[in-house]
């Protein structure tokens, strides 16, 4: 059976946990982030790290520019990262077709490696919140994957894996610290310093801190 996995890795909590959980099921792991002109660069740092601690076997840093489209909190300097609020629309974080950008890269790498398996760290939590991050969207791109590329037509299409999906973010905690993952190299926020300290406001800082708090854990962030 093939076991080269291409994991998506961005250094946050949930792709470090996809990472550690490939490689507990016995993944050939190669680790893909991407610059994709996001407001700081202590994510990709830390993933950086992520992927030497858990000894990936090869770690590329894709550069895409999306800033150039700007409209998104993430890339565009002029639109300021909002505080958590329990506003079920889609925010204006949301980065236009994020997903489906590094999907499709991510299965182009996979197809040269003769990769049969792509994991992605999406989560239940986003699901108001992400288009791209729903289990219909992974079902549509999964059946895209399969008529779409060399690899699929031959029979030997690229599976789709999103262990989180279904997982709430203590949860995932749970299983991250089954697994032995020390979460404080891992870097979330929105809106992160230099040093990769985590503003403590965004959502994402809000649904990392909620998840450890209802874990009985203590939450390794370093905030500001």
């Amino acid at each position: 059976m093939n076991k080269k996995a291409v994991i998506l890795l961005s250094g946050g909590l949930d792709s470090t946990t996809v990472l550690a959980y490939a490689k507990s099921e016995g993944f050939d792991c190669y680790a893909l982030s991407f610059s994709y002109g996001q407001r700081h660069s202590a994510e990709l740092n830390a993933a950086k790290n992520i992927a030497k601690t858990f000894n990936v076997l090869e770690h590329k840093i894709f550069e895409i520019d999306l800033s150039q489209f700007q409209g998104s909190a993430l890339t565009d300097h002029s639109i300021q990262v909002p505080d958590y609020t329990a506003d079920q629309s889609i925010p204006v974080t949301y980065v236009p077709a994020r997903n489906t950008i590094f999907l499709s890269i991510a299965l182009g790498w996979a197809e040269i490696l003769l990769a049969e398996h792509l994991f992605i760290g999406v989560s239940c939590v986003d699901y108001s919140h992400y288009p791209d991050c729903r289990p219909e969207f992974i079902s549509a791109y999964q059946t895209m994957a399969s008529i779409a590329t060399k690899a699929g037509i031959e029979g030997c299409p690229v599976h789709i894996h999103t262990p989180l999906i279904t997982l709430s973010k203590k949860q995932t905690i749970e299983l991250g610290k089954k697994l032995g993952i020390d979460y404080s190299i891992t870097t979330s926020c929105y809106q992160a310093d230099k040093k990769g300290k985590a503003c403590g406001r965004c959502d994402s800082c809000t649904f990392r801190r909620r998840g450890f708090e209802e874990a009985g854990l203590v939450d390794p962030t370093q905030y500001q």
